[in-house]
């Protein structure tokens, strides 16, 4: 007979053998590392209490549990955004990879690009999504997690699939091209150069910013080249920048940077291309410090 500490050690092993992908789903699902460790931890509670005999497949069992967990609180969330000074981004993920150990997950479906857009979805569009586009589920295994029929999943898929179409079409730059223009963005901006920062921007370039209220951004999305090139100017020609250290890095799978002075993380900045593959379409900045608190380089 099993003893308890066999037991534990065996359902110890097996729940992290598969967090690297739960951790993935809930991120994916809420867009915060802090809620997604909440998440995680009612999971594993969850699957230390549970009676084995009505577990027949640990992986789809912790699955169903962690996207379960995460729609009950992902309601919440959406309704505290909606009071959220400014916009708002998700917690970026410093040198963001895919669980190698389930080749089904997407890198850039991890991007910020695609978590602000999966942010404007129902929270059970945005489940389907999720489990359809980056884990490759089939209908009747997602309708089976959501307590669902087949034929409402293949609906709520088809609604969010042309949704985020319509707002983010698929394009892939090589990683040299997209490190080089991020490398032209940077010099340019940070040397308080317009001309060569507007060179850089693509004509309907959008900068979000993330303070959240506690520090010093923009209220709204500032769009076009013009405004988004002369904002940064200005900041730069404000602003006291001498202290900053700049470190290249893949946030949430695209290339970007951690801003710091001197121990502390002062901001996150990822870009995404346009089309082209050579001119910058979005500039996200989070400089909230409540969501660097994880950033470590």
């Amino acid at each position: 007979m099993e003893s308890e500490d066999t037991r534990l050690d065996n359902e110890t092993a097996q729940f992290t053998e598969h967090r690297p992908t739960l951790f993935q789903v809930a991120y994916r699902m809420l867009g915060s590392v802090a809620d997604t460790e909440d998440v995680l931890q009612e999971v594993w509670l969850a699957w230390a209490s549970c009676t084995r005999d009505d577990v027949q497949n640990p992986r789809a069992y912790l699955i169903r549990t962690t996207v379960n967990e995460s729609l009950r609180r992902l309601g919440r969330a959406y309704r505290r955004r909606e009071a959220y000074v400014g916009p708002w981004l998700p917690e970026p993920l410093i040198d963001a990879e895919p669980d190698a150990s389930d080749p089904a997950v997407r890198a850039d479906e991890v991007s910020m690009a695609l978590l602000v857009v999966l942010e404007t979805l129902s929270p059970l569009e945005r489940a389907v999504f999720i489990l359809r586009e980056t884990f490759g589920y089939d209908y009747t295994e997602i309708a089976r997690i959501l307590n669902r029929t087949p034929a409402a999943v293949r609906q709520l898929a088809r609604r969010a699939r042309n949704h985020v179409r319509e707002r983010r079409p698929r394009f892939d730059a090589d990683p040299s091209v997209r490190k080089e223009a991020t490398r032209r963005f940077l010099a340019a901006a940070l040397g308080g150069d317009l001309d060569a920062l507007l060179a850089t921007l693509a004509p309907d370039v959008t900068l979000w910013t993330d303070g959240g209220g506690v520090v010093r951004a923009a209220l709204q999305v500032i769009s076009g080249r013009d405004k988004v090139g002369r904002l940064l100017t200005s900041l730069v020609a404000k602003g006291d920048f001498s202290g900053l250290t700049v470190s290249e890095v893949e946030v949430n799978g695209d290339p970007g940077a951690v801003f710091r002075e001197d121990d502390d993380v002062y901001g996150v900045m990822v870009l995404e291309l346009a089309s082209d593959g050579e001119h910058v379409q979005n500039i996200y900045g989070v400089v909230n410090p409540d969501k660097l608190g994880d950033v470590e380089i």
